[in-house]
C-alpha cells in the first residue's frame, strides 16, 4: 500500500512539472467549422470559452506551465490529410495542437481573462504569419546576378543595421516602432516594443526584433514604398513621434508636418483625426552616414 501511495504521489509531482498545451478556437466561425466532427462535444462557443478558461485556471492553480495555441480548422484539416490521420478523432486534435505549439503562434497562460488572452493570441498569430511570408519573399529573391551575393541575406543585414542605428540614435525611453510596406499580394506590417535605460546600449536580441527587421528587409530588397514610425515615451515628458519614408532601401526622414499628417489621418477614409494630447509630432532624425550601401 505504501508503495502504491508513493507511486501515485510521484505521478502527481510529474504531472505538475509536465507542461500543458491547450488549442483554442478563438471565434464563432472556427468553432462552427469544428462542430461537423462527431467527437467535438461542444455546441455553444461562449460555453466552450468558459470551459477552456476554467481548465486553464485549474492548471495555473496546480502550478503547471500552460501554453495556449491558436487552433485553425483549415490548417487542422490540411494537417490530417498530409499525416493520414482521422480528423474526427481526439488524438488527431491533440497531435495537431502539439505541432502548432512547437512551431506556431502561442501565448503562455498566466491567469489572464480569456477576453484578454484571445486578442493577444490572434496578434501573435498575425505577427508570425507576417514573418513567415516576409521570410519566403526574401528567400525567393535568390542571388545577385552580378556579384553572387544572397539578396535576401544582404537586405536583412542592412535592415538590421538600419534598425539598430535608429534605436541607438533614439536614445533611452520606451520605444514603439511600426514598419509598413506593400508587396504584390500583401501589405506587410511589423510592430516592435523595446525599452532602453539611460546607461544601456541599444539591443535587438528578441524574436520581435528579428520579425521587424525581416519586414524592413523586404522593403529594402524590393525598394518598395513604405515607412517607419517611432513613438518614444519618457517619464515626465510628452511622447515624441518621428517618421521616415523608405526610398531605394534607405530611411529618409519626414518633416514634422509630414509626420503630423500621417499620424492624424484616418488610413481608411483619408479624413483628418484629432491629434492626441501630450504628443509632439517631430521630424525624423538622421540615423547616421555610416550605414552600408543598399545592395545593387
Amino acid at each position: 500500500m505504501a508503495h502504491t501511495k508513493y507511486g501515485t504521489s510521484m505521478r502527481r509531482t510529474l504531472r505538475r512539472e509536465a507542461p500543458s498545451i491547450v488549442g483554442l478556437l478563438v471565434d464563432e466561425q472556427d468553432f462552427a467549422a469544428m462542430r461537423r466532427y462527431r467527437t467535438f462535444a461542444f455546441e455553444d462557443h461562449s460555453v466552450y470559452l468558459k470551459q477552456v478558461e476554467g481548465l486553464l485556471k485549474t492548471f495555473v492553480a496546480q502550478g503547471m506551465h500552460t501554453t495556449v495555441a491558436l487552433f485553425d480548422p483549415e490548417d487542422y484539416t490540411e494537417f490530417c490529410t498530409e499525416s493520414g490521420l482521422d480528423p474526427d478523432a481526439r488524438t488527431s486534435r491533440s497531435r495537431f495542437t502539439a505541432e502548432v505549439a512547437a512551431a506556431g503562434a502561442t501565448v503562455r497562460y498566466s491567469g489572464q481573462p480569456i477576453d484578454d488572452l484571445i486578442p493577444l493570441l490572434v496578434s501573435r498569430a498575425v505577427r508570425r504569419a507576417t514573418w513567415e511570408y516576409a521570410t519566403l519573399v526574401l528567400a525567393d529573391l535568390g542571388e545577385c546576378a552580378d556579384c553572387g551575393q544572397d539578396i535576401g541575406r544582404a537586405a536583412f543585414d542592412r535592415a538590421s543595421h538600419l534598425l539598430m542605428r535608429l534605436l541607438d540614435t533614439a536614445g533611452p525611453g520606451t520605444h514603439h516602432l511600426v514598419c509598413s510596406t506593400p508587396t504584390e499580394s500583401e501589405q506587410l506590417l511589423a510592430v516592435l516594443h523595446t525599452e532602453r535605460h539611460p546607461q544601456d546600449p541599444a539591443r535587438l536580441a528578441t524574436p520581435e526584433g528579428a520579425e521587424f527587421a525581416t519586414v524592413l528587409a523586404v522593403a529594402v530588397a524590393l525598394e518598395s514604398r513604405g515607412g517607419v514610425v517611432l513613438r518614444t515615451s519618457t517619464p515626465g515628458a510628452p511622447d515624441r513621434v518621428h517618421g521616415w519614408r523608405l526610398t531605394r532601401g534607405s530611411l529618409v526622414p519626414l518633416s514634422a508636418g509630414e509626420v503630423f499628417t500621417a499620424y492624424c489621418t484616418d488610413a481608411d477614409t483619408g479624413e483628418p483625426v484629432s491629434p492626441e494630447p501630450d504628443v509632439d509630432y517631430c521630424a525624423g532624425f538622421d540615423i547616421g552616414a555610416d550605414e552600408p550601401e543598399p545592395h545593387h
